[in-house]
This record gives C-alpha cells, structure tokens and sequence, in this order.
C-alpha cells in the first residue's frame, strides 16, 4: 500500500502552476529590428519547442522533488506487526501438593501440574481446548517461566521462543522431598519481579498458578512484602487458585490435611496481593473448565491494554525521488546551456 509520511507537502505543489508560468514570461534576449515582415515566411525554428520542452522538464523535476519532501513509501504487509508484545512472567507452583489428582482433561483425571501445563500450553500457543474452545495464543509476547516449590528458579527466562519455553515446563514435576516441597510465593514473586524489570516492554504482568498457602518461613519474602515490589514496578500480579479444601498429596504429613481456617487466610493472602495491592486479579480454579475460563479472561484483558500498539515495516522512497528530480533538474541546465543555447 503506497502512501506518504508528511502528506501536508503536498500542498507546495499548488505553487508549480504559478512557477512555471512565470518562468514561461520572463523575456529572453533576441534581435531587435524594426521590421519583421521579411521574416513572416521563415519557419519557426525550434525556439518555442525548446522553451515549452524546458518548462515540462522543470515542472516534472520540481513535482518530484515535492513528492520527496511528502516521504513516499510503501508498506510491507508481509513483515506487517499486529500488536507490540508485552512481558509475562508466568509463576508455576510445583510443591508437592501440586501432584494431587483432582482435575479432569477429556474425561481422564489429571494433577493440578498437568492441568496447569495444558492450560498454559493453550495460553501461550493457542489451540483447541477440551470443549471445542480455540484460544489465540500470545504470540507476540516475551514469556518467561518461574517455577517454585520451597525455592523458585527461573527455568525460562523472557523469550519469544515459546516452543522451547514449553518443552522446559513440561519436564517439571512436583517436588517429592518434603524440605523441597513446600511453597514460597513471596520468593517467587519478587524472583518475577526481577526478570520483568529488565524487560523493554512497558507493560508487563505477572501470573502465578498455585493450589496452596505460602509456608515457608523467614529469610524468604512474605506474599505481601514480594508484592510491594511488584506495586512499585507498576506490575500487576494475575494469581490463579488452583487449590482445594485439601491441599496436598496423600502421604505428605505436612500438606495433607489442612483446616478451613488455614485455607481461608490463604485465599485472602492471594486476594491482597491481587486485587488490592497490584491491581490484577485473583480467580479460584478448582477445575479444568474454570481454569481455562481463567486464561481467557486474562487473554482479553491484556490484550485490550495492548490494542493500541500498531507498527508495520516501511520502504521509504523519497530518496529515489528526490534523485529523479535532481536527475531531470540537472539535465534541463545542460540542455539550455548546450544544444537548445542557440534556439532559446
């Protein structure tokens, strides 16, 4: 699609009209005599061809030199960029209870970690899901991918290679040792945090999938405390709450059984963080058809504080013509001092 980035000079071309029209008057030497009518017989001679012939040349040469100066150029549909990226940190519970068996994927009964990684598959790639729903994928977005148990560790850093990102969530698996298995948000949070704050996007969002209460004790960072940091980097925390009245494999003692109370102040924890303290969102999943309502939303919302980032590639050609012009303004010297001298 042909177009000009400073339509507005155009408008110069309303002066080669008169330009032209007054060059074409401007009296040029001849030969006075005081009379003509022994010449009424002579042919024309090539004066009036050269003079009209100069006057197209400089009218051509200075309609493309204002093209020029309006910067033609064509875009590249090919290379066309429908929105700018922004950053995502996903945050990825992997502690022990993350093995409990609760949720369904057609019609077979999946871990909480499976159904998280199904999910998140069809978040960042798109595809089918269970119902004959289709999700987009996102994939003009840097992800990166933080998984957490007692400790988080950065297994992806922000990436648009969202194929490799996937195969390295896929090798995860829910912490067995019990020291290992236990689940630090706050940590994970501000680990984050601190992937996203060197990322160029200026949006930039954290999602954090987990099922339980945040049980592990100083030095890590409390919920809320990792939470101030995401406050002050203006980063919105998206906290998916894949968790039940029970938290926790059978066999572990230590995440097995865990009280109503116990419960209730961890969904209010991951509501704080959320909704009051980052302006993001906190949604209860306790289901495949939940969580994947869940991913949808967050699809729609971020996509709408994106919608207005358009770009697209250009080939900018004002150089070619404000070349021609130069071309055909240099050549109509050289003709009237050369061949038309003698006629004009």
């Amino acid at each position: 699609m042909f177009g000009f980035a400073q339509p507005e000079f155009l408008l110069l071309g309303l002066l080669v009209p008169p330009l032209v029209w007054y060059w074409l008057r401007l009296r040029r030497p001849a030969l006075l005599y005081s009379n003509t009518f022994m010449l009424t017989g002579l042919p024309r001679g090539r004066r009036r061809f050269a003079i009209w012939a100069s006057a197209v040349l400089r009218t051509g040469a200075l309609s493309l030199l204002i093209v020029a100066l309006a910067g033609p150029r064509w875009a590249d549909a090919g290379s066309r960029l429908t929105t700018e990226g922004i950053a995502i940190e996903i945050l990825v519970d992997v502690s022990g209870s993350m093995a409990e068996k609760d949720f369904q994927w057609n019609k077979k009964r999946i871990s909480r970690l499976k159904a998280v990684k199904n999910v998140f598959r069809l978040f960042v790639q798109g595809g089918v899901a269970p119902g004959g729903e289709r999700l987009e994928g996102r994939p003009n977005d840097l992800i990166g991918l933080v998984c957490f148990a007692t400790r988080p560790k950065t297994v992806c850093p922000l990436t648009l290679s969202h194929d490799a990102l996937l195969d390295l969530l896929q090798a995860e698996k829910p912490r067995s040792v019990p020291e290992e298995s236990r689940t630090n948000i706050g940590d994970a949070i501000a680990w984050g945090v601190d992937d996203l704050v060197r990322a160029k996007p200026r949006r930039k969002i954290l999602i954090l999938f987990t099922d339980g209460e945040h049980n592990v004790d100083a030095p890590a960072l409390t919920p809320r405390q990792a939470a101030q940091l995401a406050a002050g980097q203006d980063i919105p925390i998206y906290t998916i709450d894949a968790g039940g009245e029970s938290a926790g494999p059978e066999g572990n003692k230590e995440d097995a059984v865990r009280s109503a109370e116990d419960r209730a102040r961890a969904v209010k924890v991951l509501q704080t963080i959320s909704d009051k303290m980052t302006r993001g969102k906190y949604f209860r999943a306790q289901d495949t058809r939940a969580l994947l309502d869940v991913c949808r939303d967050i699809d729609r919302l971020e996509k709408q504080q994106i919608e207005s980032f358009h770009y697209r590639y250009y080939y900018e050609g004002h150089a070619w013509f404000a070349l021609a012009a130069l071309v055909l303004f240099v050549g109509v010297l050289v003709l009237e001092g050369t061949l038309w001298k003698r006629v004009l």
